[in-house]
């Protein structure tokens, strides 16, 4: 789905999202990125929401942010509860949804100017649509 949006003067934006990739600015990424303002992480490791834990998030903490936004894939699954407690413990907001819903949400956090980052998975294919 391609989006729109307001201008953000400089900050990444997200520009696009399909089964397997999303478009920040011009760039189509097409493994687990992280979007922030003016830097993007695409050799974030896990593939998968349900392989997250703490040791992921700590270069995300690095970063100071105020919120971290987690885009889950097609559908909205919630990581370990000692993911997100971490973040809690570290005054860090947190929102789990659909990685559709992520990139829309990041857009809208960063056109605030707020301190977001954006966690991606990539959304998989529907298997209920699957040919094979």
């Amino acid at each position: 789905m391609q989006l729109t949006m307001e201008n953000t003067g400089g900050a990444n934006r997200i520009r696009a999202y399909d089964v397997g990739s999303v478009t920040v600015n011009e760039h189509a990424l097409v493994r687990t990125t992280v979007v922030m303002r003016d830097d993007l992480i695409t050799d974030w490791e896990p593939e998968d929401i349900r392989g997250l834990t703490e040791h992921h998030l700590e270069r995300l903490l690095q970063l100071d942010p105020e919120l971290i936004v987690i885009g889950t894939g097609r559908w909205q699954r919630f990581p370990d509860r000692r993911v997100l407690s971490r973040l809690i413990r570290a005054g860090i907001g947190v929102e789990v949804m659909t990685t559709p819903a992520a990139c829309r949400t990041y857009n809208v956090l960063v056109a605030e100017n707020r301190r977001a980052i954006a966690a991606l998975f990539m959304i998989e294919p529907d298997p209920r649509h699957d040919p094979t």
